[in-house]
């Protein structure tokens, strides 16, 4: 199948799914009135997503590359955000693992997309 929108990419789909849970994590009544750290950790979340959607539309590999690296940083603050709400008794140590899994998930389809558009240059 041909890619022909930033909505095929299965990394995409994967981040978009990982906004959903975040913002659903970010609702447990602990989290949610820390105002500062929830957005924080929404914004870094959503941003993930974002840049692989946006310099997907513009049609350049090199470019789309450097934005990638972006959405993986994303996915790194996501996770170090992760350990300063499991620290605060914000989420249980199960909703840590099965966010950060998900998160190292998203990174590692980044690195392995990254490479293959290196490959392809």
């Amino acid at each position: 199948m041909a890619i022909k929108q930033f909505e095929d990419l299965k990394v995409w789909q994967s981040s978009r799914d990982f906004v959903k849970k975040t913002y659903k994590l970010t609702s447990n009544p602990k989290f949610k009135n820390d105002f500062g750290l929830k957005d924080q950790f929404q914004r870094a979340s959503v941003s993930i997503m974002n840049n692989i959607a946006e310099e997907f539309e513009r049609d350049n590999n090199k470019e789309f590359i450097r934005f990638l690296t972006f959405s993986k940083g994303s996915a790194g603050e996501v996770r170090s955000l992760l350990y300063v709400v499991l620290d605060l008794d914000f989420i249980t140590k199960e909703e840590f693992n099965i966010h950060y899994n998900l998160a190292v998930d998203i990174i590692t389809q980044i690195s392995n997309f990254i490479k293959y558009l290196n490959k392809t240059k």
